[in-house]
């Protein structure tokens, strides 16, 4: 299983501080334990220290980087030239709307969670906000999710909905538990759960819906819906395996919920080979046959591969994708991505690049940084950067 923002985790019934929580003791524990103790515990800090620094050398939090290889160092400055723009994505979004959006509200607060996780820098105040506007939306709409009838996007809306409330570490209640049950009824007698809107490529293919939906259900769902819940993944697995993804979305949210739901590793395999075939010689990946590659659907490929441990980093596929990122990201720091929806709501700026392809290009850009975060190699555990800043 993975941290929050990946695979499913466990439904939260305390309140933790919005933020990713972690499971490493603290300073101030590890400066009550005996003198033995502190003895032992310094030795294997400065041994693991040693160790990184011997390896390559770590970048800690103040801290310039030392001996950084220079794709790493090209990553990072991606990165941090990336993250403003979701953050004023995400705030111009809140502040001219009270109404949830997937691709200012949802993709910007995984990406700045994934960064977090690795000590980037972001606005906490911002951060929070967006989780308290996603479930203000979601309080509005409660009496209509509680009667099975949703709000306006239907289960793509409350799919990710929750799955903002999911990474920035929202406790369940009893708004998350009407969405919830609002997800199970919403399916009906199907077999799947199926979009409800035709706005391609991040709103219109089933796989995406469905993952959703189950995401949520995984991560979501109380006692009481346990045993629906399970009734509904084992119809969905059987779908999912008899199903023939077309699109390049198709492809990425078919191997995502296969993998949730625990198929067989040589069906997951198989798909998974299916989808790296399909990344052109460019290193990229394009939305449909005919197509050019684009960052959208390059960058939703590999935040795939790597949240199903399909791959590795180092692997050429993988690679070759986050060189294709590298150099299609614009001199602002986002990645463009034409818009090849007609648009149904009234245009609105929200200070991100592109203006008429700003919606699709500041999802495009989130899920470009979360793929770059995830490949980044394994730096010092918080632990260890907290006893640095201390020294």
């Amino acid at each position: 299983m993975m941290a929050p923002s990946t695979q499913c985790g466990m439904r939260q019934t305390a309140a933790p501080a919005f933020g990713p929580a972690s499971s490493t003791p603290s300073v101030g524990s590890a400066l009550s334990m005996n003198s033995r103790q502190r003895w032992l515990y310094r030795s294997l800090v400065m041994i693991a220290l040693l160790t990184m620094n011997l390896t390559g050398g770590v970048c800690t939090v103040g801290d310039e980087p030392r001996h950084m290889p220079l794709e790493e160092s090209r990553i990072r400055e991606a990165i941090e030239a990336a993250l403003p723009l979701l953050e004023k994505s995400s705030r111009g979004s809140a502040n001219q709307r009270k109404c949830f959006t997937c691709h200012s509200q949802a993709l910007p607060v995984m990406a700045l969670s994934e960064a977090r996780l690795r000590n980037f820098e972001i606005d906490t105040n911002n951060y929070e906000r967006q989780i308290k506007h996603t479930i203000a939306h979601l309080r509005k709409g409660k009496k209509n999710y509680a009667d099975g009838k949703g709000q306006g996007g239907g289960v793509d809306t409350a799919g990710y909905a929750l799955w903002t409330l999911e990474v920035g570490q929202y406790p369940a209640d009893h708004i998350v538990d009407a969405v919830t049950h609002f997800l199970l009824a919403s399916a009906g007698d199907s077999d799947h759960w199926q979009c409800s809107s035709n706005r391609p490529p991040s709103e219109s293919s089933d796989f995406t819906t469905t993952y959703l939906a189950i995401r949520a259900l995984k991560y979501y769902s109380n006692d009481k819906q346990q045993i629906a819940a399970n009734e509904r993944y084992k119809s969905t697995l059987k779908w999912l395996l008899s199903a023939k993804p077309e699109t390049t979305e198709d492809k990425v949210f078919h191997l995502r919920s296969l993998s949730y739901l625990d198929a067989p590793l040589k069906l997951i395999k198989r798909f998974t080979a299916d989808l790296i075939n399909a990344q052109r010689i460019d290193g990229g990946w394009s939305q449909i046959s005919g197509m050019e590659s684009d960052p959208y659907a390059t960058a939703t490929v590999l935040v795939g591969l790597a949240r199903t441990s399909q791959t590795a980093r180092q692997q050429p596929a993988y690679a070759n994708g986050i060189s294709y990122l590298l150099k299609h990201q614009t001199e602002q720091g986002s990645w463009h991505v034409k818009s090849r929806s007609k648009p149904f709501q009234k245009y609105f700026e929200t200070g991100f690049p592109h203006e008429e392809d700003q919606f699709i290009s500041s999802t495009a850009t989130a899920w470009a940084t979360i793929a770059l975060l995830l490949s980044l190699p394994p730096k010092e555990s918080n632990l260890l950067l907290e006893i640095k800043s201390q020294k």
